[in-house]
């Protein structure tokens, strides 16, 4: 079954917003998890407008089910706090400086021999690594010559494509997918998944270790709820790999 991972970023976005502490950003990655989530993703940036460094630290003692943090690991700083805090998982993305959220994947090729050592260094700490790439086969395969255990695919296209025309806009991401499997790579995905489109991906690609959701299910949350915003995100990826 795929795991449902929940990006905490947003929460701590509004927190920011007004200063002190409210909404708390650890209560609040408690009860997600009491919820039925599967894992708690965040994404610290430089600036920390949102995720700060110490709610990284503050965080990994609460999390009883799985710790993934995104990042730039051409950081220093990033790279010291995943060593030091070591959590399940390290997704590893390109962003630039100042980026308001990911728009790209890694050119697994050109960056072949840094993703190789950055892969390495992580590993050596007993850490999973996965690699963010553009759903390209090309990209797939440079991603396994790294030594990564899995890749995120970057979703935004599918998302963006999918009320025009689903089928289409799933078919690089199958390839994708199909390319990881035949590599033995683990595979996840994540931005802009929604519970629009999430059902449908799933669905052709039922051998997703996971999905990293923030923005979407946060915002689904206004509406319906947190607890049930995450039922109804594990019920689009469970419903569709039984049957």
């Amino acid at each position: 079954m795929t795991k449902l991972s929940v990006n905490i970023n947003k929460i701590a976005t509004l927190r920011n917003s007004r200063g002190g502490n409210s909404p708390d950003v650890i209560k609040a990655a408690m009860d997600i998890q009491r919820f039925g989530a599967d894992g708690i993703t965040v994404h610290p940036r430089p600036d920390e407008r949102h995720i700060r460094y110490q709610d990284v630290r503050e965080l990994k003692p609460i999390i009883i089910t799985e710790f993934n943090i995104e990042g730039n690991c051409r950081e220093p700083k990033f790279v010291d706090l995943v060593l030091e805090v070591r959590p399940d998982q390290v997704t590893l993305v390109p962003d630039a400086e100042g980026q308001i959220t990911s728009d790209h994947g890694w050119n697994t090729i050109v960056h072949r021999e840094y993703l190789k050592e950055m892969v390495s260094v992580f590993k050596e700490a007993g850490i999973r690594v996965s690699i963010f790439c553009d759903p390209d086969p090309v990209m797939v395969a440079g991603a396994a010559e790294t030594g990564t255990d899995r890749i995120e695919l970057y979703t935004e296209a599918y998302a963006r494509q999918y009320t025009q025309d689903p089928t289409a806009a799933i078919r690089p991401y199958e390839a994708a997918a199909i390319e990881a499997r035949r590599l033995r790579l683990g595979l996840n995905a994540g931005h802009d998944l929604s519970l629009e489109n999430l059902a449908y991906f799933s669905k052709t690609i039922p051998w997703l270790d996971e999905v990293s959701i923030g923005h979407a299910l946060i915002s689904d949350a206004l509406y319906y709820g947190l607890e049930n915003t995450i039922q109804l995100y594990k019920r689009c990826l469970h419903q569709t790999q039984l049957t």
